[in-house]
């Protein structure tokens, strides 16, 4: 299992999936390819399905500003390895193909292929909860004390980026407004939710609070802002909501949130090794119900759980998340997308507060859960699996034909 550096990436939205994971393989092939006279890419199945919506095209085109590259779409056809697929061609000036690389946007913005890319080293011995939570238990361990023993000591550095730019994310989305671009005129709210929060009393003040911190997030992600994956940018906004929501209310300092982090990360890299945190492959499960297992464990040991409660409040997150689909409207990343993240974050927060209330003894555990995680994403149709083909998505696309 490789570090968790891969789960906290900074970049810009909507997508982490369909928009950091193109680009980067854009930019990749044109630095391989700098004397190509042209090139082409063909998007496969889930990307050419939702990429429009996701900003796919703009992103790869952003990478060759000279508009030597032509894309096109296939969604009906996927590719072996992964339902996002890309085929990148390179023409020489005199008409021959120079190459032809065909690359997987995996999700949280990696990318994997079979020739060219290296795989992330394998660090982690261990890769179940259970082995986990046995270790630290025989050692007197915190989980975030086994990250810090497994990662080299940059790992803390970046942490601390990460907290630094969530924070930024969350303040910018507080003070902005506005309508959403992509047509479907989705006004800001996070703006309107922070400021009736401060005139609120106790009662309405926290869940409002909450919410807000998590719309502000994921409405900058909605406009193409700076966020981080968490594990995507689908999901960016709940574990930066919840540590800030937490980290106010107790108070505890940012040290404090920075092992939080950790723990987060491991629980998210879990979910990517034994599952999947690709919305393409289990559905939005796999992204927003990810994201609440690792928000909900990361807030219960900022409340003082102990491993056993942390493993619990993960495993709740994510259990009431099963089945979860990956409908986005018009293929954008705004409905059901945005207030998904605000009702995980509360959820999460939720989950955290009920495992300290119990010994940290349950009955299914974290790792079975991932397990039917995998499972019932693998069962689900295409059509719930960002492809915009199916629920919310095809429903819309309905009553908007029909002209209602």
């Amino acid at each position: 299992m490789e570090s968790i550096q891969e789960i906290f990436r900074v970049g810009v939205g909507p997508s982490s999936s369909h928009t950091m994971g193109p680009r980067l393989a854009a930019q990749i092939f044109r630095q391989r390819n700098p004397v190509a006279a042209s090139y082409s890419v063909t998007l496969f199945g889930s990307l050419a399905a939702t990429g429009r919506g996701h900003l796919t095209d703009k992103a790869i085109k952003s990478v060759f500003d000279d508009g030597s590259i032509k894309v096109a779409w296939e969604p009906n056809q996927s590719l072996a390895t992964h339902p996002n697929g890309m085929r990148f061609t390179a023409i020489s000036p005199l008409g021959e193909v120079l190459e032809e690389w065909e690359v997987f946007s995996i999700g949280g913005g990696a990318l994997r292929d079979e020739k060219f890319l290296p795989k992330p080293a394998s660090i982690y011995k261990l890769t179940t909860m259970a082995e986990i939570i046995s270790y630290c238990e025989s050692k007197g361990y915190s989980i975030w004390e086994y990250v810090r023993e497994v990662e080299e000591p940059v790992l803390w550095e970046h942490l601390r980026f990460i907290w630094v730019k969530m924070q930024q994310s969350i303040s910018r989305g507080l003070h902005a407004e506005g309508v959403l671009p992509g047509g479907l005129g989705l006004a800001r709210k996070s703006w309107s939710f922070y400021r009736k929060s401060q005139m609120a009393g106790a009662t309405l003040q926290q869940p409002g609070l909450l919410s807000a911190y998590a719309l502000a997030v994921s409405e900058e992600n909605a406009t193409g802002g700076e966020i981080v994956t968490a594990p995507t940018c689908g999901s960016c906004g709940v574990v930066p909501a919840v540590l800030k929501f937490v980290r106010e209310r107790l108070p505890c300092s940012d040290e404090a949130v920075v092992r939080a982090l950790a723990t987060a990360g491991l629980i998210g890299n879990l979910c990517k090794h034994n599952a999947s945190i690709s919305g393409a492959v289990v559905g939005c499960q796999g992204e927003v119900g990810v994201a609440c297992a690792m928000a909900a464990g990361a807030a219960a040991q900022l409340m003082g759980g102990t491993p056993r409660q942390v493993e619990y409040a993960a495993e709740m997150g994510l259990e009431h998340h099963l089945g979860l689909t990956c409908d986005p409207v018009a293929g954008l990343v705004q409905i059901p997308c945005i207030e998904r993240n605000a009702f995980a974050a509360a959820q999460a927060v939720t989950c955290a507060e009920y495992a300290l209330f119990t010994d940290g003894q349950h009955t299914i555990s974290f790792d079975e859960v991932v397990a039917v995680m995998k499972e019932t994403g693998h069962a689900l149709p295409s059509l719930y699996r960002e492809t915009s083909t199916g629920g919310l998505a095809a429903i819309y696309h309905k009553r908007t034909s029909e002209g209602h």
